[in-house]
């Protein structure tokens, strides 16, 4: 794949494998079996990304962001992906919703982020609606010149607790010829507000360290000025957001793949028995190749889209096909690894075990197998009218 990339991105690659490599993997099993990231571990990783230009890479420069084009920024998430998003998490990439902030937002919102100042929570899931947005029962009713807003979210994802929200509430519904349709606003939230609550979530199985949140919102009072955007306009926002959030969970799959073969081919070169490397027996080698075969398609799969996303002219379908086939592909990766290695594989005192379990949440996060193949599906039958 390397011939696919410009001098500029392979330089990028290098850099940032080193810091995973540096700064990153040496933290791994503790920070798994702690469950979180310590405090002042995540500052040196913050400190170290912003010195060596990778915090906010996303971002424009002219507001202090790295602006690297979409190709650049799977890269970057595919080296990333080869740890734990309980680490890598720490070299933010910050919403890109937040770059509809207005007037006082941008410095109070926007540019803080962009400085590894404050950290938001992208507030979206609710217990009854995951995958089906407008099941959402969070509501916000005017009041004045402010909103109260009412509902709670889950599996909010973030290595730390953040400094605010973008919520997404139901502010009205709308008369479409299908019949009425919620109205959903973005709203940004700070913590500490009256009747803002916010508890750690269960323990997760896969990404351990990496936290997830439970916020409940009481009569939680925000003034009008606090819309992200246009009233009613929130799923726009989102949209944009989860299309390429599917390409870079995509990407670290490649990733977390990648470093799951280098396991699987180092543990079958030099593992014998009968008298010879398992590697040479096809129930093994075989393995090793369709391995390799599916992570070379899953890599084209993702750096398709990133470029037609530079290009403007990426759609919906091309981000679920990178994220179903990258996803369910480390999966398989993974499986076989472990089957390569045997009981070994299953042992904590390698990282087999975890980089296993990690790659189980890939199937589900931002929109499991099944909504990728329901949109796809869609794109297809369409313009049949079906």
């Amino acid at each position: 794949m390397d011939y696919l990339y410009t001098d500029e991105q392979r330089m990028l690659v290098s850099s940032i494998r080193a810091f995973v490599e540096q700064e990153l993997r040496p933290h791994e099993a503790e920070t798994d079996q702690l469950g979180y990231v310590p405090e002042e571990l995540g500052k040196q990783i913050v400190k170290k990304a912003l010195e060596m230009g990778f915090y906010a890479a996303n971002l424009p420069e002219e507001i202090g962001g790295g602006g690297l084009d979409y190709a650049s920024l799977a890269l970057m998430e595919r080296e990333f992906g080869k740890t734990t998003y309980g680490l890598h998490g720490f070299v933010h990439r910050p919403s890109e919703i937040l770059m509809a902030c207005e007037g006082d937002q941008i410095e109070e919102y926007l540019l803080p982020c962009v400085r590894a100042e404050r950290k938001e929570f992208f507030a979206l899931t609710e217990p009854g609606a995951g995958s089906d947005i407008m099941s959402m029962q969070t509501r916000a009713e005017r009041d004045g010149d402010d909103w109260i807003i009412n509902g709670s979210k889950h599996f909010i994802s973030s290595p730390v607790q953040a400094d605010f929200a973008i919520l997404f509430a139901i502010t009205g519904i709308e008369e479409t010829p299908r019949g009425p349709r919620k109205q959903v606003t973005a709203f940004l939230v700070d913590t500490g507000l009256e009747g803002f609550a916010i508890e750690r979530g269960p323990r997760c199985a896969a990404q351990r360290a990496y936290r997830t949140f439970q916020l409940s919102f009481d009569n939680v009072r925000v003034p009008h000025g606090k819309i992200l955007g246009e009233e009613g306009k929130g799923l726009d926002l989102a949209g944009k957001w989860l299309k390429m959030g599917r390409v870079w969970v995509a990407a670290g799959c490649c990733g977390k793949a990648e470093r799951l073969l280098g396991l699987a081919i180092e543990w079958a070169a030099s593992r014998k028995q009968f008298g010879q490397p398992i590697g040479k027996f096809q129930g093994t080698s075989f393995k090793l190749a369709d391995m390799a075969t599916e992570l070379r398609a899953a890599d084209l799969l993702v750096m398709n889209a990133a470029r037609k996303a530079d290009l403007g002219i990426m759609e919906d379908d091309d981000a679920a096909m990178a994220k179903l086939f990258a996803a369910e592909m480390v999966g398989r990766v993974a499986d076989n690894t472990v089957q390569i290695y045997g009981g070994m594989g299953l042992m904590e005192d390698l990282p087999v075990e975890r980089l296993w379990r990690d790659a189980r949440l890939d199937r589900i996060w931002d929109g499991t197998s099944e909504i990728q193949r329901h949109i796809i599906s869609r794109s297809l039958l369409r313009p049949h009218g079906a």
